[in-house]
């Protein structure tokens, strides 16, 4: 292996450190000189992109635009839905003052305590003020809904412990703004993303997901109901991979906005909203990742492709070029994205190390005597199998090849997830099974108290009551109290 790889910590060893360490080696981000911040390198950046672009389509395909609203927010829009505002007050970044001066004594710049705002600014932590002031400008009657946005933006939440992609001050994510004019529509809307993103993490990120609804003591702050997308990472934990939230109509009613139905009555509309952030990157390294370095799904990786020459002299390197010249330009016709890396300040075995630390799913290693041989060697990410095939046709065996490790790192993940995912009965048999990590499906009564002594001795917490889950009454298996099902605990990042 290549230097970098030398210090990158085993999962078995320390599984926090091995994402750290993998995150910055793989070039993925850094931490930034803003605490609680990071910075997303262009690698890192690339794969974010490869998100935007497949869930903005899906998007578009089912009737939503994007628009872009102010990053900062009057504080009194806060606090007119309390539930909301009692939800992000102590994550919120505030501003204050609206210009600097240069310090009397020439130390530097300090802020000019004239200039102090009438009223603070919020940093948005997310976005429903802001956009619920501006639709009671958009909405008069029912032929103006449903009214579908999105928008890709940053938020700040004040967070104290952060790891970089999974839990930041700073964080880049989509947030769905809807209006509907029937509680139904909305309900619609609300189920239709979050199938979107179940769709978008199994099939382009190869995480498997279980879909559900959040208890109250999980709920989004504001909403009427949470519904989520929940999955298991390698070492036992949960990651809530994505949320879309019923609103009912109180934001409607916080900043009045109504229509005119048909009959010419005014009524509150009925409010959604849904959002996915770059938290999605941690999900993708933690499920996939081994001590290697990255593995990504083919579907998301900016590099599907890669091919290394083997040379000793400019005309073996110009022979190979000459080869691989026609199955780059086949390759990209068929969609895939490939390099040819022929650049001549680092050893083939340093590209080797780098692009297995850099999870590129393919690679063809071809030389000189390769090319006499129509031969080429082939290795996938996913399983590190090397073996020689045949360059004649090649570019259709690689796009038969991503599509075969596409499949089989999704499979991995979910016999993973089926290998850590037990019943219990008792309370006992929980706070047993727990310490092994993973989903454990218990009875609950229902109530926050419940939930609330679970998580104080346990440190677990429901992640959702499943929408496909075993639906069997039985007894809670802290109170015996009636349960109508099964829900999913688990410890969760």
């Amino acid at each position: 292996m290549a230097k970098e790889l030398k210090d990158l910590t085993k999962r078995s060893e320390n599984y926090s450190q091995w994402y750290n360490d993998l995150v910055v080696k793989a070039d993925l981000a850094e931490q930034s000189a803003v605490r609680g911040c990071m910075v997303i390198k262009p690698y890192g950046y690339a794969i974010w992109e490869k998100m935007q672009q497949e869930l903005d389509r899906m998007f578009k395909e089912t009737g939503h635009q994007n628009a872009y609203f102010p990053l900062l927010i009057p504080k009194s829009f806060l606090s007119r839905e309390a539930d909301h505002v009692e939800g992000f007050a102590k994550e919120c970044a505030v501003v204050t003052h609206y210009r600097l001066k240069n310090a009397e004594d020439g130390s530097g710049v300090v802020v000019d305590p004239a200039a102090r705002l009438e009223e603070e600014l919020i940093i948005r932590p997310t976005s429903e003020t802001i956009i619920w002031n501006t639709y009671r400008n958009w909405i008069h009657s029912y032929r103006d809904l449903p009214i579908l946005i999105n928008q890709w933006a940053n938020v700040m939440r004040w967070e104290m412990r952060t790891r970089m992609f999974l839990r930041t001050a700073e964080f880049l994510w989509q947030e769905g703004h809807t209006a509907h004019a029937t509680e139904q529509e909305a309900w619609e809307e609300a189920r239709r993303m979050l199938d979107i993103y179940a769709e978008f993490a199994e099939k382009y990120m190869a995480v498997p997901v279980i879909k559900g609804v959040k208890s109250a003591n999980e709920r989004f702050a504001g909403a009427i109901e949470t519904l989520c997308i929940e999955a298991m990472m390698q070492d036992g934990k949960a990651l809530q991979a994505g949320t879309s939230h019923f609103l009912g109509q109180n934001f409607a009613k916080a900043f009045d906005v109504t229509y005119v139905n048909k009959n010419n009555q005014p009524e509150y509309v009925w409010a959604t909203s849904w959002g996915v952030s770059t938290r999605l990157m941690g999900a993708l390294i933690m499920t996939h990742s081994d001590d290697n370095g990255l593995v990504l799904p083919p579907h998301l990786a900016p590099i599907q492709v890669v091919i290394v020459p083997i040379y000793k002299n400019d005309d073996q390197k110009s022979v190979i070029a000459d080869a691989v010249a026609p199955i780059v330009k086949e390759l990209r016709a068929m969609g895939v994205s490939v390099k040819f890396d022929d650049a001549d300040n680092k050893r083939p075995g340093f590209k080797f190390a780098d692009y297995e630390l850099k999870g590129v799913p393919v690679r063809l290693a071809i030389g000189a005597r390769d090319i006499e041989n129509g031969t080429v060697e082939v290795m996938r990410r996913d399983t590190l199998e090397k073996h020689e095939t045949s360059l004649e046709g090649i570019a259709q065996y690689c796009k038969d090849l991503l599509e075969d490790i596409q499949n089989n790192i999704f499979k991995k993940a979910l016999d993973h997830r089926a290998s850590l995912t037990r019943t219990v009965d008792t309370y006992e048999e929980f706070k047993e099974e727990i310490e092994k990590g993973g989903f454990i499906l218990a009875h609950w009564d229902g109530t926050t108290e419940t939930e609330e002594k679970i998580k104080e001795e346990t440190k677990a917490t429901i992640r959702c009551i499943p929408f496909d889950g075993d639906k069997t009454p039985g007894v809670c298996m802290v109170t015996g109290k009636p349960s109508a099902q099964r829900v999913i605990f688990a410890r969760n990042y």
